[in-house]
């Protein structure tokens, strides 16, 4: 089975660079992101629209890359995580949760037993296919998938820290627009109960020697996000990168032209 880079970089204390796709779900996506350096691509559902056929296409694309295909189901249930898992994604991202009982949920239906209750199914995406001892392979898998819970409410930072000490919980996702939004502040990003968050969610990583994510916009803010202590970064989103880029050489030519 394909190893996970990602998960073993974060693991051991790295720093782990991405995107986030809600758009582009083209053949070469992910030979795009990987010849751009980008380390890891999440594939949205939850505001996306695609489906599991789409998703499923990606990790199959993403062989043969150094990117490691991840995916944002829509929600805290079995149903929608386990047949991603299946589909090959060596990753997975669970918005909204809020409570720790959630979070030792999230991380039993992304692992085999002894760790969690993932059913089992061989010779399929997940491992590429391929017919070998069921044993090592649940093990395998098991070492793979990177579970990240993404911390987007009141109730989440409130919890934050028994989520974080969750066996299986691998990295904090800060959602700040969905937070912002539930404290009342909404896009204030600059607000002292904002910031207090952010630094109870690093907190709650660092103690727990997970690891800390976050979605920037631009590379002033991603910077400052490092400096904070965060590990795991997505670059903006495939549509935002693409619209500002070509915004900007759209505007540089129609300035040069004088129009």
């Amino acid at each position: 089975m394909r190893e996970n880079s990602v998960r073993s970089k974060l693991m051991n204390g790295g720093t782990a660079v991405g995107q986030m796709a809600f758009e582009f779900f083209t053949p070469g996506l992910c030979q795009i992101m990987a010849n751009a350096g980008a380390e890891f691509v999440i594939l949205d559902t939850e505001h996306s629209g695609v489906g599991i056929e789409t998703i499923k296409s990606q990790v199959a694309y993403a062989r043969g890359t150094s990117i490691a295909p991840m995916v944002r189901v829509t929600g805290t249930h079995y149903h929608l995580i386990a047949p991603m898992l299946d589909a090959g994604v060596m990753g997975v991202m669970v918005p909204m949760v809020e409570t720790a009982d959630q979070a030792k949920k999230i991380a039993q239906w992304c692992r085999y037993r002894p760790r969690g209750v993932r059913g089992l199914a061989f010779g399929m995406p997940h491992d590429d296919y391929k017919s070998a001892d069921p044993v090592a392979t649940m093990k395998a898998a098991n070492q793979r998938t990177l579970v990240i819970a993404l911390i987007e409410t009141k109730a989440g930072i409130e919890n934050v820290d028994a989520i974080m000490a969750t066996p299986g919980i691998d990295v904090g996702w800060m959602g700040h627009y969905d937070l912002t939004n539930s404290m009342g502040i909404d896009a204030q990003f600059d607000h002292p109960r904002y910031k207090a968050a952010v630094k109870k969610l690093v907190n709650a990583c660092k103690r727990n020697d997970k690891a800390a994510g976050f979605l920037c916009g631009d590379v002033k803010s991603g910077r400052r996000y490092l400096d904070w202590g965060f590990r795991m970064l997505c670059y903006g989103t495939d549509i935002a990168v693409f619209q500002q880029g070509l915004k900007a050489g759209i505007d540089g030519l129609k300035a040069g032209k004088g129009r």
